[in-house]
């Protein structure tokens, strides 16, 4: 069995709200792996859906380049290890070539982009300020008939670059605020993908209100709460964070366009950081050097 530390604990009662023993015990039960325990909480517990975990294995900024006439934009995460060095004006530097380069050739293909002159950009520049650094990945988002815009969260971790069929530049960025917002899954309610359903079907039929109940009464709820879910998921279904009365898809429809695509990028996203445990450590230390 997993040993469940402190930090664990921690990032699950962070995620979900919920008591410290609560968490502690569904860790136990599904032997540290936080993403169960969540799962195996929302069964038990009718628990919403969690919080997204925030610790992530690099730091660094995303940035975007969109052409004058709204018709193509690249979008780019590049990494540091930390912070500080993220807002370094020699690491922003070197972030401007690569998406200058990205946007001049069109490439999202990292490797081959950064053959040659930017990789011996990446190495000077590494070996001037002491940490990693790394492209991560790149996006080239083409408008096929319509248009391209864009946002830059502030702080420089999120961005976003939405497609749209018709419309203009400034509708698209509008869009674009609220996917680095709100986070939505998909553009539509039937681009949710299959698995994601079902495994949120399961959740729901194992939720203690449903326990008991006759099979078309179930089925009845089940259908009302996967459509919220879906409502909730999609961008189109969203209020839209601006103006809260209409739905995203009713203000792109009522300017004459369509949304047919959103990239988002955040820093980090989907790598797990090893957090240290100092305290921990500090003890193994003190106890090392009795012996």
């Amino acid at each position: 069995m997993s040993a469940i530390s402190a930090s664990m604990v921690k990032e699950l009662r962070e995620r979900t709200g919920l008591g410290m023993m609560e968490c502690k015990k569904a860790l136990v039960e599904a032997d540290g792996d936080i993403e169960l325990a969540i799962e195996n909480l929302r069964k038990a517990s009718g628990l919403k859906a969690a919080k997204k975990a925030d610790r992530t294995a690099a730091d660094g900024v995303v940035a975007v380049k969109v052409a004058d006439d709204g018709s193509y934009a690249v979008l780019a995460e590049i990494n540091s290890e930390t912070d500080f060095v993220a807002r370094d004006d020699n690491f922003l530097g070197f972030v401007g070539k690569v998406v200058d380069a990205a946007f001049a050739a069109k490439q999202s293909d990292v490797a081959a982009l950064m053959a040659g002159e930017l990789e011996d950009a990446r190495s000077a520049l590494v070996q001037k300020i002491g940490e990693n650094i790394g492209v991560r990945r790149i996006a080239v988002i083409e408008a096929t008939d319509g248009c391209v815009g864009a946002y830059v969260h502030s702080n420089n971790r999120i961005a976003v670059v939405t497609q749209l069929k018709a419309g203009n530049v400034e509708l698209a960025k509008d869009v674009s605020m609220h996917v680095a917002a709100v986070n939505p899954q998909v553009v539509n309610p039937d681009q949710m993908p299959a698995e994601v359903v079902e495994k949120e079907k399961d959740i729901i039929k194992a939720q203690p209100d449903m326990a008991g109940k006759p099979a078309e009464i179930v089925e009845k709820m089940m259908v009302g709460r996967i459509n919220k879910f879906l409502k909730e998921s999609s961008l189109t279904e969203q209020p839209f964070v601006k103006n809260p009365e209409v739905t995203v898809g009713k203000l792109v429809k009522d300017a004459g366009a369509e949304v047919v695509s959103f990239t988002r990028f955040e820093v980090g996203e989907g790598i797990e950081k090893a957090e240290a445990d100092f305290a921990a450590e500090v003890a193994a230390q003190v106890q090392a050097s009795k012996g």
